[in-house]
């Protein structure tokens, strides 16, 4: 499934837990535009930033407003 960045940038700037902000800066500089949770590359980047793939697909359901 591919997912904007924005939206992963946005959920992690949103979240509560210390540190995000960080995470979000270096994750804003190291994922791509379109970000596909099918892909090992991507998801070893998401992992590395806290965010499950699976848990995306659940949040967002393939509905990005687009």
């Amino acid at each position: 499934m591919q997912i904007p960045k924005q939206q992963i940038m946005d959920m992690l700037r949103n979240s509560n837990e210390p540190g995000d902000s960080s995470k979000a800066d270096q994750a804003d500089q190291e994922l791509p535009q379109q970000v596909d949770t099918e892909n090992d590359e991507h998801q070893n980047l998401l992992q590395k930033f806290g965010v499950d793939p699976q848990q995306l697909i659940s949040k967002f359901g393939g509905n990005f407003g687009l």
